[in-house]
């Protein structure tokens, strides 16, 4: 017989605190990639820009590489396969720590980054030449002028796109469920095989991962709107 649909034995208790829990971590490990993920971002455009052969190859593979390989398979290399090249001292020090939270960190946004470096060369790349050109002109160095005027159109072009991938970054957090990082996922299934409640279960995360989703593109359409009248003055 199908059981009545009942949401209070998730709602509740300790099962509603591990939901939290988890919804915690999720928040934790997305904004620290993301921090991670952004500032690698901004190095790999830069280094770009410099137009040195060896060192845009350099970049280049390192984005075929993280846009190519699956990010689950990433963060099984970094949590198994790392650990191991490290000295034995390392390792030891690592296991008195969230090491599954440090790794996921890490693979998420080294592999984030290479989207977002995409991103924003594409954004700076949309920018006619005349406008950097009119930046030395009217006296800026480089320094000021990439500050004063080619980034904050680069980032206003690429906002989309960033906006996107970071929705992407949220979502893939539930990857990190296959190295026992009990984020939202982890503690969905758990919650789900002490209760048996696999629907209601489930119907909480979907509802959680949906709400923070929209929640990012709605900052980024704010985000763009008030782009959008700075530019407009």
């Amino acid at each position: 017989m199908m059981k009545d649909f009942d949401l209070g034995p998730i709602l509740t208790g300790e099962y509603a605190s591990l939901l939290l829990h988890g919804a915690s971590l999720t928040l934790q490990l997305m904004l620290y990639a993301w921090t991670l993920a952004m500032t690698l971002a901004f190095a790999l455009v830069v280094v770009r820009l410099t137009h040195k052969p060896l060192l845009e190859r350099l970049v280049a593979g390192y984005v075929s590489y993280h846009r190519n390989v699956p990010t689950l398979v990433q963060l099984m290399l970094w949590y198994f396969g790392v650990p191991t090249l490290l000295p034995e001292s390392a390792q030891l020090w690592l296991a008195n720590f969230s090491t599954e939270f440090i790794f996921a960190v890490i693979a998420l946004g080294l592999c984030q980054a290479a989207y977002f470096s995409e991103d924003l060369r594409a954004g700076l790349r949309a920018i006619p030449a005349g406008q950097n050109e009119a930046a030395r002109a009217l006296g800026l160095g480089y320094v000021r002028a990439m500050r004063y005027v080619i980034l904050p159109q680069g980032i206003r072009n690429s906002l989309p796109s960033l906006v996107n991938h970071t929705v992407l970054l949220f979502k893939n957090t539930s990857l990190a469920m296959a190295i026992g990082v009990v984020e939202l996922t982890y503690a969905t299934r758990e919650v789900e095989n002490y209760t048996f409640r696999t629907f209601e279960s489930y119907l909480v995360a979907t509802v959680g991962y949906l709400a923070v989703s929209l929640l990012l593109m709605a900052v980024g359409a704010l985000i763009a709107r008030r782009f959008d009248m700075a530019r407009a003055r």
